[in-house]
C-alpha cells in the first residue's frame, strides 16, 4: 500500500513555486524588459541620427548640462530614499514608509519641475520638435521625444508611488504587503538607471 501511495505521489503535478506575490515581480521584470527595449530603440535610433548628420549640434553647447547634473542628482538620491522606504515596510516601520516614500515623490516632482523648465528655457531659443536654430532639425525631434519619455515614466512612477503613500497614511500597507513595495521600487530603480543613460548619450556625448 505504502509502494501505492508513493508511485502516486510521484506522478502527481508538482505545485508550482510562483506565489502570487512572485507573479508581481515576474510581471514587472517583463515590463521592465520590454521598455528597456523600447529606450534602447530610441537611443540607438538618435545615435544612428548623429553619426548620419553633418551639422549635428553639441549638446554640452546647446544644453543646460549643470542643470541636467543636478536633475540626475536628484533621481539618484530619489533611489536612495526608495531603498530606506522599503527597509522601513520589510521591519514594520510604517512611519518610516511613509517619510521615505514622501521623500522619493519629492525628488521625482522636483526632477519634473526642473524639466519643464528646461523645456520652457529650450522653446523659447527656438528649439522644438520641428526646429532648431544651432543645428540639425532631428536634434530637437530627438531630445524631446527621448526626455519626454523618460518624464512620461518618471510621472507614472510619482502616481505609482504616491499611490501607495495614501494606503500607508490610511494604515493599509502592513509588513506583509512589502513585496508590493519592493515590486514598485523596481518601477523606480529602473527609471532611475534609464536617466543616467539619458544623461551620458544625450547630454555628455
Amino acid at each position: 500500500m505504502s509502494q501505492v501511495a508513493a508511485i502516486t505521489t510521484a506522478v502527481e503535478p508538482a505545485e508550482s513555486p510562483l506565489t502570487p506575490e512572485s507573479w508581481g515581480k515576474l510581471g514587472m521584470w517583463i515590463f521592465l524588459a520590454a521598455d528597456a527595449m523600447s529606450f534602447g530603440a530610441l537611443l540607438a535610433g538618435y545615435g544612428a541620427l548623429r553619426y548620419g548628420s553633418t551639422d549635428w549640434p553639441v549638446p554640452a553647447g546647446v544644453l543646460g548640462i549643470g542643470l541636467t547634473a543636478f536633475m540626475t542628482f536628484l533621481l539618484i538620491c530619489s533611489s536612495v530614499t526608495m531603498v530606506f522606504a522599503l527597509a522601513a515596510i520589510q521591519r514594520g516601520d510604517l512611519r518610516g514608509l511613509r517619510t521615505f516614500l514622501l521623500l522619493t515623490i519629492l525628488g521625482g516632482l522636483m526632477f519634473l519641475g526642473m524639466q519643464a523648465y528646461e523645456w520652457s528655457h529650450l522653446i523659447h531659443r527656438g528649439l522644438t520638435l520641428s526646429s532648431n536654430p544651432f543645428g540639425a532639425r532631428l536634434f530637437g525631434t530627438t531630445f524631446f521625444i527621448i526626455t519626454g519619455f523618460h518624464g512620461a515614466h518618471v510621472t507614472g512612477g510619482v502616481i505609482y508611488l504616491s499611490c501607495y503613500l495614501v494606503r500607508a497614511l490610511l494604515g493599509r500597507v502592513t509588513q506583509a504587503n512589502a513585496n508590493a513595495i519592493e515590486i514598485a521600487a523596481l518601477y523606480w530603480h529602473f527609471v532611475d538607471l534609464v536617466w543616467i543613460l539619458v544623461f551620458t548619450f544625450v547630454y555628455l556625448l
